[in-house]
């Protein structure tokens, strides 16, 4: 079980296509705001990170956005945040973002949404942090996500503790309530040395 201080949030920095996407951050970002969770994300004023973030504010929530330099100079950067950390680097984003925050949780989002996401579950894997990982499945959007995690434990190129990391559900509160009871995994090794 988890003390859920501040939930880092990765997100689209498109509203996406469907308004579904729109109503599930603008949804979550007035959710952490009543649980008394703060928000940590990635600083922007646009697409769901715009949107969670208003949400948030909206209903009195904490809200930290974390922001690159070369992104903030391009006007992107939110202005009406609890707090915006300007950074130097994408690499240092993360690093931050994840330092402030006691879990992650994704919403639909691109590459950049994905990268960031498998990145935290990298780190876990690899015993750099404990820190408890959702992904918000709005409208079936990460359940190809699903899909690939079976078909790479079927390959044996992840083992299941791992893929279990990542925990899908497509309702905010309930996901919020897995990732407080979270325990982390104890897998002996992670590497497959075995014989074909």
């Amino acid at each position: 079980m988890i003390g859920l201080r501040r939930l880092c949030v990765f997100c689209g920095s498109s509203p996406g296509a469907d308004r579904a996407y729109v109503e599930a951050a603008r949804a979550l970002g007035a959710l952490l705001a009543e649980q008394r969770i703060g928000l940590v994300y990635g600083g922007a004023s646009v697409g769901l990170m715009g949107e969670l973030a208003d949400a948030a504010l909206r209903a009195g929530g904490e809200v930290i956005g974390v922001i690159p330099r070369h992104l903030d100079t391009r006007e992107v950067a939110h202005r009406g945040l609890t707090e915006l950390r300007v950074v130097a680097s994408m690499h240092e984003r993360k690093a931050l973002m994840a330092d402030l925050a006691d879990a992650f949780l994704a919403l639909p989002g691109g590459l950049g949404t994905l990268e960031e996401l498998f990145e935290a579950a990298t780190w876990s894997q690899l015993g750099i942090h404990q820190k408890p990982l959702g992904l918000l499945n709005v409208r079936g959007y990460f359940d190809l996500i699903a899909r690939f995690l079976e078909h790479a434990v079927q390959q044996r190129f992840v083992r299941p503790e791992h893929a279990s990391l990542l925990m899908i559900g497509d309702d905010a509160r309930a996901l919020l309530d897995r990732l407080r009871a979270f325990e982390p995994p104890v897998v002996p090794k992670w590497l497959d040395r075995s014989e074909r």
